[in-house]
C-alpha cells in the first residue's frame, strides 16, 4: 500500500482507482486535496449557511459511498462538483425558506433562448474567478458580499458558470432546467452584480483619478 507522501505524488485518477479498491490512504489525501475547494463552493452557493463544515463533511461521505460509480476517474473534479451542488439541492428542500423567491428571469431584453443583449451589461468573468491573482482582498469580499444578496437559484448558476467553469448545457443537466432559463438567469445575475459592484467601482475610479 502507498504511503501518505507517496500519494500526494499521485494524480487524482490514481487516487481515484485506489479509492475504488478502498484504500483509506488515498481516499484522504483526496479529501486533502480538494477540501478548500469544497469549502469554497459550499460557501458561494449558500453563504449565510452556519454548518459549512458539516455539509462539506457530508460531501466526502456521499464522495466515499459512491465513488466505485465513477467510471471516468480522470473526471472526478467535476463528479464532486455534482455532488456539492445535490447535497446544495437537497438542503434547500429540506430546510424552511427564509427569504422568498425573486424573479430576476425577465426584463433585460432576452427571449426564451436567453440570448438578449446581456452582452453589454456583463462583468468581466475574470472578476468571480476565486484564484485569480489580480483580486485584492477587499475586491473579494465586495464580490462575495454581492453574491451573496442574489436569490438562490441564481447564485447558484452564475456561481457554476463563474466560479466552476461548467458550460451553459452542463448546469442545465446538473441544476435539471432548461439551457434558455440557465442563460437568462445568469445574464439576470451579471446584470444584478454589476449593479451592487458599481458603487465600489466608481470609488475606486474616483481614488485613480485623485492620485
Amino acid at each position: 500500500m502507498a504511503t501518505g507522501s507517496s500519494n500526494s505524488q499521485r494524480s487524482d485518477r490514481d487516487l481515484v482507482l485506489a479509492c475504488q479498491k478502498r484504500d483509506p490512504q488515498a481516499f484522504e489525501e483526496l479529501v486533502k486535496r480538494h477540501q478548500r475547494t469544497v469549502y469554497a463552493l459550499l460557501y458561494q452557493l449558500a453563504p449565510d449557511w452556519s454548518d459549512t463544515s458539516d455539509l462539506a463533511q457530508e460531501v466526502f461521505i456521499r464522495v466515499w459511498r459512491s465513488i466505485n460509480n465513477l467510471r471516468n476517474p480522470s473526471s472526478f473534479r467535476g463528479w464532486l462538483t455534482q455532488i456539492v451542488t445535490n447535497l446544495f439541492y437537497d438542503e434547500l428542500r429540506r430546510r424552511p425558506r427564509r427569504v422568498p423567491t425573486v424573479s430576476m428571469d425577465e426584463g433585460i431584453d432576452s427571449g426564451e433562448d436567453g440570448e438578449g443583449d446581456s452582452g453589454t451589461r456583463d462583468i468581466p468573468d475574470v472578476s468571480l474567478l476565486p484564484d485569480e491573482k489580480v483580486l485584492n482582498q477587499e475586491l473579494s469580499e465586495v464580490i462575495r458580499d454581492a453574491m451573496s444578496k442574489l436569490p438562490e437559484q441564481f447564485r447558484t448558476a452564475i456561481v457554476l458558470r463563474e466560479v466552476e467553469g461548467l458550460s451553459y448545457e452542463e448546469i442545465a443537466i446538473l441544476t435539471k432546467t432548461e439551457m434558455g432559463t440557465v442563460k437568462s438567469r445568469i445574464a439576470r445575475a451579471r446584470s444584478k452584480l454589476q449593479e451592487l459592484l458599481q458603487p465600489y467601482l466608481q470609488r475606486q475610479g474616483s481614488s485613480e483619478v485623485s492620485s
